[in-house]
């Protein structure tokens, strides 16, 4: 059951959180594509389908000039550590699972990665309050190469050979940022992928945008009061879950960044998103107005003249008896 509340708004720029909870593996959002706003451009629609096993987007845009634009669009994806646990969201799956199309024809985004040390404190500490620095042209003038950069998502590098690589590397920023770290310690770091692809949106004309796939969903063996707080749990669905045998059961969450619909020229026209379940499955999250039921595992959300100031943050549930 989804509970529907009314959510104070959040300002803040485009951001891509990692989420953690008690024992938890995490899960870690994704969303649309981003470009610095372009005030020439709207998003006439947005379809969006969720589910554990697909996201898939429709979009609509239309230049509303009379001259052709480029642009650099962004597909930005989250900072994974490489320290993790062994069932955290299956982040090599998504990496081969993203495809895009524009106009129905398949389109080959351009893949770059990021390397990232925590930050220090003024006595050197490692100070996790901080965003971490990224150190990217650094370890590839140690030699270290895009494939082993994004080892923390694919995992097909030994981490201890990687770890090795990142304490012989002799740039002063690496130096200064693994002083906290001894050479027989792990040192934690974190890569970024990024895909982009250039846009020609041709004047007064729609072009149509769609990229699909597989989420990344994590979860946590034990469903506390905070977690279902955060994602508006309601009174039926607490009784549901006083009937279990286990009333704070295993759940699964992932997350989808709907803020970067705020980027482009006006609301977003139409915005339509359906979210899917398994049966036999519980599934909550937040949403200001109206959620229909369409039928045993899918609800959908229309909105018109939509400007998104909330992401969507799902947990679902197995029902059992």
């Amino acid at each position: 059951m989804i509970k529907k509340i009314t959510c104070l708004a959040l300002i803040g720029i485009f951001t891509v959180p990692i989420l953690y909870a008690n024992d938890s593996t995490g899960y870690v959002a994704t969303g649309g594509v981003a470009y610095i706003k372009n005030p020439n451009i709207s998003m006439q629609k947005e379809n969006l389908f969720i589910s554990k096993k697909q996201i898939r987007v429709e979009y609509e845009f239309k230049n509303l000039t009379s001259h052709n634009i480029q642009e650099n669009i962004l597909f930005p994806l989250p900072k994974v550590g490489n320290s993790r646990e062994s069932d955290f969201a299956d982040t090599d799956a998504f990496i081969n699972s993203f495809k895009v199309k524009v106009n129905q024809r398949p389109i080959d985004a351009s893949v770059h990665v990021r390397a990232f040390l925590p930050a220090l404190n003024q006595k050197g500490e490692i100070d996790w309050t901080k965003d971490s620095i990224d150190v990217t042209q650094e370890l590839k003038k140690c030699g270290l190469s895009d494939q082993e950069l994004m080892n923390p998502w694919t995992q097909k590098i030994s981490d201890e050979v990687l770890n090795q690589r990142i304490f012989r590397c002799e740039q002063p920023k690496v130096q200064k940022l693994i002083k906290p770290y001894h050479p027989e310690d792990s040192i934690y770091w974190e890569a970024q992928v990024i895909y982009s692809w250039q846009q020609i949106f041709k004047a007064n004309t729609v072009t149509h945008v769609v990229h699909q796939y597989r989420p990344l969903v994590g979860g946590s063996v034990y469903l506390d009061d905070g977690i279902a707080k955060d994602h508006c749990v309601n009174q039926s669905f607490k009784n549901a879950l006083n009937k279990m045998p286990n009333k704070n059961p295993p759940y699964m969450g992932l997350s989808y960044i709907l803020k970067t619909g705020a980027n482009w020229a006006k609301s977003i026209g139409n915005f339509n998103m359906i979210i899917e379940r398994d049966k036999n499955e519980l599934i909550s999250l937040c949403w200001k107005g109206n959620i229909q039921k369409i039928n045993a595992t899918q609800f959908k959300i229309s909105e018109k003249n939509f400007k998104p100031t909330e992401d969507v943050n799902i947990i679902f549930v197995p029902l059992l008896r």
